[in-house]
């Protein structure tokens, strides 16, 4: 049972390189939702997600939630699995730099 583990992890780290794009799409869309959320609160903006506004008080739990996790996930899905997470990213990473843009203007 132990090698069959083993085999899985080595097929989900082929299934990584098959779909890319998507999944460094995803990453790195996560990565940009951190840094907006850590810039808006330096700069004085609440976090209007009240699970993430605890969160952003022990950054060891936040890098864990916005970063950790989703390379996790991006590790074991399959990138067209990923499509719909990367387009709401999409939107959230959009509406932050749009709020930002409003409250620096």
């Amino acid at each position: 049972m132990y090698t069959g583990m083993v085999t899985n992890w080595f097929d989900s780290s082929a299934t990584f390189k098959k779909c890319t794009a998507e999944k460094v799409s995803f990453i790195s869309l996560s990565l940009l939702d951190l840094i907006l959320t850590i810039l808006a609160m330096s700069l004085g903006l609440s976090e209007i997600n009240p699970f993430i506004r605890f969160l952003v008080q022990i950054p060891a739990l936040i890098l864990m939630v916005k970063l950790f996790i989703p390379v996790l996930i991006a590790w074991f899905m399959p990138g067209k699995l990923l499509l719909p997470s990367i387009a709401l990213l999409a939107l959230v990473v959009v509406w932050n730099i749009r709020e930002m843009v409003i409250f620096l203007v």
